[in-house]
């Protein structure tokens, strides 16, 4: 039985799992909430309300009851696993709910089904918001970086419930109203892509040191906390030091050393790089990361793999601490790119589906709270304060000026990773992203030119406008163009 059904709560829970149950907490211990919860299995309510009833929660054991615990206009925040579990709620939900009341999916799900979701949920007269929350386990209870999407009206309710339990980065909350329907899903896909990217090029750059220097995992750790003091200050750098300094209990080894080296993904990563492809925008960088993780998880072709033949000459690097440095600008370099080819693929993304995001707002809301939290962030911010309109982030001159500074070392790593045999597809990629958006020149005329000789796919010239296919032939003399335009 329900705890308490009187309509006094002003906001609601579903889905009492880790990341629920840490936002419940949240949303009660901010002043002005009372937080209903309810779960599928009415155990997790149970023990949520046992184990904190300095919270207040109004729980119930139905949807129903939990429906008429909520105040209207119904605010329900949904977080259960994506997918099937979240379609199965919201159908539960909008037969108990009125119009004008506001189902809100705060999982991972894949912003084409939020598009979806929203446009049937709204022939019902409810609102359907689907945000993106970001932070794990410890920002939904401590303050998560918040991306919702949906109507402008649903977000004069939500917004202030949202932002007293976002963090705060500067003074400033750290949620802003996306756009509509799947916007906020959408650019929380990005954010988790350019997390792939980061935490690979950081895996990059801990692997080339270690097998460069041979420091100890405990002495790149002191590295890691001396680059979180400057530009490359973020929460990913912070708690990689952390995970290398961390002993195995058991074995008295580095942890580092004994995890099996098979990185795992959850999605968003691969929804990114398909979604880019899509849209057609380049985001190599973060699709390396993703390709790594997928490299690393099959072990039995890396065990086949074992004996192929690799450099002959050993690697030793002569000036451990210029090499380090040159890894840390080559870092920071790469994290640039990873940056500007997701911000290209939320300005594609706002454009093919009609969503005004504000680019700097959502630098702003990844300042606090998110796991790409970091310093330079505000730059971002800046960069689109003084041109919105840039075609490229990488461009901007705070950009521009640090690749400038950091390229030398960062073709020296790439070079050495090369030379040494060791896998930097991140790095590397990113590199050569950088030198294929300033050539003045690239061979993909030669494409074309094949792309015509196979498939009559047409060309364009430089000398004159319209497009052209030529009626290839054995003999090359005979080579005509005919003007298709």
């Amino acid at each position: 039985m329900a705890e308490n059904a009187a309509a006094t709560a002003n906001i609601g829970v579903v889905g009492l799992a880790v990341m629920g149950s840490n936002l419940a907490r949240n949303l009660a211990s901010r002043e002005g909430n009372t937080v209903a919860v309810y779960n599928r299995s009415y155990e997790k309510t149970e023990t949520l309300l046992s184990e904190h009833p300095e919270a207040g929660f109004v729980g119930s054991s139905t949807v129903e009851e939990f429906a008429a615990s909520l105040q209207t206009p119904r605010t329900a925040i949904i977080m259960v696993k994506a997918g099937a579990g979240t379609d199965a709620v919201i159908d539960q939900l909008t037969a108990v709910f009125e119009p004008g009341d506001i189902i809100v999916d705060g999982g991972n799900a894949l912003f084409t089904d939020t598009i979806r979701r929203e446009k049937a949920v709204r022939e019902t007269g409810i609102h359907f918001v689907g945000a993106g929350i970001s932070g794990g386990e410890e920002g939904a209870l401590n303050g998560p970086s918040i991306m919702p999407g949906g109507s402008k009206e649903s977000y004069e309710t939500l917004g202030p419930i949202l932002s007293s339990i976002a963090a705060v980065a500067e003074g400033e909350p750290c949620v802003t109203h996306v756009g509509t329907d799947g916007a906020g899903h959408f650019v929380k896909m990005i954010h988790n892509g350019i997390e792939y990217a980061d935490m690979q090029l950081i895996a990059e750059a801990y692997d080339l040191i270690r097998r460069g220097t041979g420091k100890s995992p405990a002495e790149i750790a002191d590295v890691f906390a001396e680059w979180n003091t400057g530009e490359l200050e973020s929460y990913l750098i912070e708690i990689t030091a952390e995970v290398l300094r961390q002993v195995d209990a058991e074995t008295g080894k580095p942890l580092v050393d004994v995890i099996v080296d098979q990185a795992g993904a959850k999605g968003t990563g691969a929804w990114t790089v398909q979604t880019a492809l899509d849209l057609g925008i380049p985001v190599s960088g973060i699709a390396e990361a993703v390709f790594a993780r997928s490299l690393s998880s099959k072990p039995a072709q890396r065990a086949a793999a074992t004996d192929l033949p690799g450099p002959s000459d050993a690697w030793t690097v002569d000036d451990p601490e210029t090499f380090i440095e040159d890894v840390r600008r080559a870092l920071y370099a790469s994290k640039i790119i990873a940056y500007s080819q997701g911000f290209d693929e939320i300005v594609a993304g706002a454009e093919q589906y009609g969503w005004d995001i504000q680019k700097g707002e959502i630098a702003k809301i990844w300042r606090g709270g998110c796991i790409i939290r970091a310093q330079f962030l505000n730059r971002i911010t800046e960069a689109y304060a003084e041109n919105d309109g840039l075609v490229a982030l990488v461009t901007a001159p705070y950009f521009r000026d640090a690749v400038a500074g950091a390229q030398d070392s960062w073709r020296r790593v790439v070079a050495t990773a090369a030379h040494a045999g060791i896998p930097a597809p991140a790095f590397s990629s990113s590199l050569s992203y950088y030198d294929g958006l300033r050539a003045d020149r690239l061979p993909a005329a030669l494409v074309q030119g094949q792309r015509d000789f196979f498939g009559a796919h047409t060309y364009k010239r430089i000398d004159k406008d319209g497009t052209f296919h030529t009626l290839w032939s054995g003999d090359r003399s005979e080579i005509s163009a005919v003007d298709t335009h």
